[in-house]
Parts: C-alpha cells; sequence; structure tokens
C-alpha cells in the first residue's frame, strides 16, 4: 500500500529486485514484478516499524502446512483468551484479548492451538538477528515487532533505507518463513501507524507531505494513549477523528486535557521527536494464570497467588533487577480487570516480600469474587544491588526479615544445584 501527494515526483522502489526508479513504475523494469513501494519521499525517509504477521498462527503454520488453509487461534483453552488470530479467522470475528469462547461462538470451525512461547522466542531471535545486521539502532517492541533507525544506511548498502527494509523483509521470509509488514516514515508514531495498513506483507509510506491528510479520517482511538474511557471524554467535547483533533489549538487541548492533550495534539499533526531506545528496557515483571473454573475461596485464591510470586522473583532475579512497586491483577466472572498497586518501603526480588505485599490486595477484593485470573507483578525496576537492604525488608516492622530473606536465597541456592522441584516452602501446599 502506498500512500501518495499528487504534488510531488514520485520514486519507486520494486520490493523483490530492490530495484530504484527516479519517476513512478507500475512494474519493476528489471524483473517485472508489479509489488511496487511509490512515494515522493521514498528516498529521503529512514524510521522504521516493523510486524511480523500474525506471528505466533503464522509460526503454527509454517511449521504444519496441513494448517495452510485453515482458520487458527493461538491461545489457551476455552477458558483462556486469543493470543493471535490468523488472517483466515479474523472476518469471522476472533481478535487479540477476545475469550476463547467468545472467538470460538464466532469461528467454530477454528483450529486451536495452545502457545510454545519458547519456540516463538526464537524464532524472534532469528528475525531480531536479521534487524542487527541492518543497523545498531534497533528498538524492541515485543517478541514480534520493533522500531528501526536506518539513518545513515543509505552510504553503507549504496542503497536507500526502503530498499534495506525490503530487503530485510524479503531475508526475514527466505531465512525464516514468515512474513512481515513494514511502516516507513519520518518518525515512530506514523511509523507504527503505517506497518498496520495492508497486513499482511505490507509496506507503506507516510511522508511529512502527506501525514496529516492520512490521519485527518482515523478515529481518535488510533492514537496511542486513547484508551476507552478517554475516548469517551474527548466524544463529550464532540472530538471523533483525529481531523478534529487538528483543528484544535494544542494550547486549548492543553487546558482541557492536560499534558496528555497537548501530546494527542502533536500526534494529531504527526509530530513525535522520540528517537530509537537501544537501551530500552522492561518497565516491569509479572505473572498471571487463568482458572480452569472460576474460583472465590480465599484460601485457594491465597495458594494460586503463591507459585506466582516465586516466577516473578525467580525473573528479577535472573536479570538482576528489583521493583519497587506490587502489582495485583484480578478478572472477574464478569471479565472486569481489576489492578491494584502498593509501593514497598524498599526495592525487593524476594518472593515473599511480593506475596505478602500483594495478600492484603487480594483480601480486599474479596467480595468481587469468584474470579477467572490472577496475576501479580512489581514495577518500578532498579539493579538487584539496592535490593532488599536488611534494615528495610519491604514489609514494614517485619522483625523476621532478615531470616525470611535467608531462607528464600538459601532455597534458591538448593533449586539452582538441585532443580526447582527439590525445595519448595509450606505455603505451595496450603
Amino acid at each position: 500500500m502506498t500512500l501518495m501527494h499528487p504534488s510531488e515526483a514520485t520514486t519507486s522502489l520494486c520490493r523483490d529486485c530492490l530495484g530504484e526508479y527516479t519517476a513512478a513504475a507500475p512494474a519493476c523494469a528489471r524483473c517485472g514484478s508489479d509489488r511496487m513501494v511509490q512515494h515522493p519521499e521514498l528516498g529521503r525517509l529512514s524510521m522504521a516499524h516493523i510486524d511480523c504477521d500474525a506471528f505466533y498462527a503464522t509460526i503454527e503454520k509454517r511449521d504444519n502446512p496441513a494448517l495452510a488453509d485453515k482458520p487458527v487461534l493461538i491461545g489457551g483453552g476455552k477458558r483462556g483468551v486469543v493470543s493471535t488470530a490468523c488472517y483466515i479467522a479474523r472476518p469471522y470475528g476472533p481478535r487479540s484479548a477476545m475469550p476463547m469462547y467468545k472467538a470460538l461462538k464466532l469461528c467454530p470451525q477454528a483450529v486451536v492451538i495452545r502457545p510454545d512461547m519458547a519456540k516463538y522466542k526464537g524464532v524472534s531471535r532469528e528475525v531480531h538477528r536479521i534487524f542487527d545486521t541492518a543497523t545498531p539502532l534497533v528498538e524492541p517492541l515485543s517478541l514480534d515487532e520493533a522500531f528501526l533507525d536506518l539513518g545513515g544506511t543509505a552510504t553503507l548498502f549504496n542503497r536507500s533505507p526502503a530498499a534495506t527494509l525490503a530487503h530485510i523483509a524479503r531475508e526475514i521470509e527466505r531465512q525464516v518463513r514468515i512474513t512481515v509488514s513494514i511502516g516507513l516514515s519520518y518518525n515512530k508514531f506514523l511509523a507504527k501507524m503505517a506497518s498496520d495498513f495492508n497486513k499482511p506483507r505490507g509496506f507503506t509510506v507516510i511522508g511529512q507531505s502527506d501525514a496529516v491528510q492520512i490521519l485527518h479520517d482515523l478515529p481518535i482511538a488510533r492514537l496511542p494513549g486513547v484508551g476507552p474511557s478517554m475516548a469517551d471524554r474527548l466524544k463529550v467535547d464532540g472530538l471523533f477523528t483525529i481531523g478534529d483533533l487538528q483543528r484544535c489549538p494544542e494550547r486549548e487541548l492543553g487546558s482541557r486535557y492536560g499534558d496528555t492533550g497537548e501530546y494527542l495534539a502533536r500526534l494529531a499533526r504527526g509530530i513525535d521527536h522520540r528517537r530509537v531506545n537501544i537501551d530500552r528496557e522492561a518497565k516491569s515483571i509479572s505473572a498471571e494464570t487463568t482458572f480452569e473454573t472460576d474460583v472465590s475461596d480465599m484460601a485457594e485464591l491465597r495458594r494460586r497467588l503463591w507459585p506466582l510470586c516465586e516466577r516473578v522473583a525467580e525473573r528479577l532475579k535472573s536479570h538482576g533487577l528489583a521493583g519497587g512497586t506490587v502489582s495485583l491483577k484480578l478478572k472477574t466472572a464478569r471479565f472486569k480487570t481489576k489492578t491494584r498497586n502498593h509501593k514497598i518501603a524498599s526495592p525487593t526480588q524476594l518472593a515473599e516480600v511480593i506475596f505478602r505485599t500483594a495478600e492484603p490486595m487480594l483480601l480486599k477484593e474479596a467480595a468481587s469474587a469468584p474470579f477467572r485470573l490472577i496475576g501479580v507483578g512489581v514495577d518500578g525496576l532498579t539493579d538487584a544491588d539496592k535490593a532488599d537492604q536488611p534494615d528495610l525488608f519491604g514489609v514494614a516492622a517485619d522483625s523476621d526479615a532478615p531470616r525470611h530473606a535467608q531462607v528464600e536465597r538459601a532455597m534458591d541456592a538448593v533449586r539452582a544445584k538441585f532443580g526447582r522441584a527439590a525445595i519448595r516452602k509450606g505455603r505451595a501446599d496450603k
């Protein structure tokens, strides 16, 4: 998909042989392909967002050709949610984060596959290795997407950044046997917006000459940071499309909605000064589980909470991190999600501290039971050397704090030597 501006000469790129032309070309003179990307600013843009197409489902279809023509849903059984819906399934209505039972009502013929995260992570590493051959300026957003800044690569490869992106897509298809969609623009916001157009195997360009026009008719909900609540606030004031925001002065939106209003005003005009952050780190670490049947018994909920706290603690320790705020996530039988947070006195990486902080929040929400999901996490991440100071154990006024820390670290040492099942706390059996 190419979005063109009529007042400027168009340049063209063949996505198959990487031929570049200084004029509009409906087909490639070199290889005859009609997979052409055309835009007046094609040779000048270098900020990209690459998104793997229906990543989990595409990998499963790659590994099992019998699934090629079937609708496929990746997710956790009837009680779970959809992680990925393939492009054959999507026209029927299933989408990411939809409860699986609803997705199967819409598409009963779908093949449901439980996610294999170890396999997906391995494929992600293969994809990111190809990114790294093109530029060191790569900012991963998740397993299946990343920002790439290709500024300065034209001299290195003797081709435009657009041609290098087409080369990346071609190599991913050849080496990894999955497909990607590409967005190319002059900033991160528009590059990510562009990559959503014309999937799968899309290559969309948004330049400075056409950004405002392209954004104009899109719903405000397409802007990052505009969730259902914010969208409702904007609708009350008669703001439905990005074009409606474009007509409002930034100062006026700031007076109505504060910093968020000013931020949205800039995005609506195609303004985003963020750079690719190659040192981007996780902002939080969490774990959650969806129950096979709704759980209302508080003892059972506490028992389910503990292993999640252990998983979070293990990830913190393995990454040399600690967290300063503990969060509890609950989803009721009516699919209402509740999130509660508590800042602790000292950053921690201990499961005991995480559990003791989350448990009172769980007890306060007892009236909302039964629950279908429980999760726990930490944010405010910092280096582990600042964690669990002897005099500030995270849970206030706990005289047994040093002993708890010693016990947990002793358990870690045993598990490192003999395996995770070698030892566990009595709480795991309660």
